[in-house]
């Protein structure tokens, strides 16, 4: 194994940067469990107005975010329509059904966009069963990007048609924003802009951001208040949470407009992808920063493939039958030429 591994296993590997660590080093900190935080406060202060919401909620992680944001919106024996490949479907062990007592109505697409036809009949499939064996539609959730759909962007019109649909059934529409500010920057748009479709939503600094700790959700005023008591109820109360509040400001200040660069790297590897013999990309022109293909025309397995990248010191990491490949701000344009180098040798059989 080289001594250097470039880490396309995902944005989640991203390491502080020298600034970042001294701004959280300089954190100014308090009690967040009572509110007393005060970089903690900022923050959510700051995350209110990037996403024009009313009140911000900070949480350790994305997952507590959709955990709090389900357990808010919903009642037991409520049903939650989202994609069927949807993060909160398929990545939270569970979550949703077991703290929040609600069953899953998914709406199978090829990239996790659904139209609003889509979404009608996933609703009609939920309530049009006789009485009393109907159940109500509780929720319903969007993920921007969408993470196993290859890091597709939901446009604008698509969120508007969903977020009429729902409306118009008085269903409250959630975004899993894990990475709302690469789509932002994708299509070019404000992140106020986009959360304006939905009723709650959060934004991760864990991935393309950059930060090792946090997320926070947001939504109106009461939303959050009672969304408070789930945090506490889950464990997410913390206590001088400041210092990792910080690296997220830090990230904010510094790590967004960066985001191009990401997708600048994804697309000029999705390139170099397709002009492998025996590579077969998913998607040529990546919408943000996540590369997914199939190797198994070079007659490999996709294991056997990431087990040959790895030795040649480059990490993917296998999803949904493919190989998915991640840029972010540890990921430079020539890691992304040193990757396709180690896959063209493993194309032309060698290590």
């Amino acid at each position: 194994m080289p001594d250097t591994v470039i880490p396309l296993f995902s944005d989640t590997e991203t390491r502080p940067t020298p600034g970042m660590r001294a701004a959280i080093a300089a954190a100014e900190v308090g009690d967040e469990q009572k509110g007393e935080d005060p970089t903690v406060i900022r923050l959510q202060e700051r995350v209110a107005e990037l996403l024009g919401k009313d009140a911000a909620l900070w949480l350790p992680t994305g997952t507590m975010c959709n955990l709090v944001a389900v357990k808010t919106h919903t009642r037991p024996g409520d049903a939650l329509v989202a994609d069927w490949m949807a993060h909160v479907i398929r990545a939270e062990s569970g979550g949703a059904a077991l703290a929040s007592g609600v069953i899953v109505e998914p709406v199978r697409t090829e990239r996790g966009i659904f139209t609003a036809a889509e979404l009608e009949a996933a609703m009609a499939r939920v309530v049009a069963v006789p009485e009393p064996y109907g159940q109500p539609v509780g929720l319903v959730c969007v993920e921007q990007t969408h993470n196993f759909g290859g890091g597709a962007v939901w446009p604008l019109e698509a969120l508007d048609a969903v977020a009429a649909c729902a409306r118009a059934r008085s269903v409250p529409l959630h975004m899993d924003g894990a990475r709302l500010l690469n789509a932002c920057t994708a299509l070019g748009v404000s992140a106020a802009t986009v959360a304006a479709r939905v009723d709650s939503v959060w934004v991760d600094f864990t991935k393309g951001l950059g930060a090792p700790i946090g997320a926070v959700l947001a939504g109106t005023v009461e939303f959050i208040a009672r969304a408070r008591r789930y945090k506490q109820l889950f464990g997410g109360a913390m206590r001088q949470a400041g210092v990792a509040a910080a690296g997220c400001l830090y990230a904010l200040d510094h790590h967004v407009d960066r985001l191009a660069e990401d997708h600048e790297n994804a697309s000029r590897l999705a390139r170099g992808l397709a002009e492998v013999d025996g590579i077969e990309v998913r998607t040529a022109a990546p919408d943000t920063n996540m590369v997914f293909f199939d190797a198994s025309g070079l007659g490999l397995s996709n294991r056997e493939f990431l087990d040959r990248l790895a030795a040649a010191g480059v990490r993917m990491s296998g999803a949904g039958g493919a190989i998915r490949a991640v840029t972010h701000l540890d990921v430079s344009r020539a890691d992304i030429d040193r990757a396709l180098t180690a896959v063209r040798r493993i194309s032309a059989g060698g290590a």
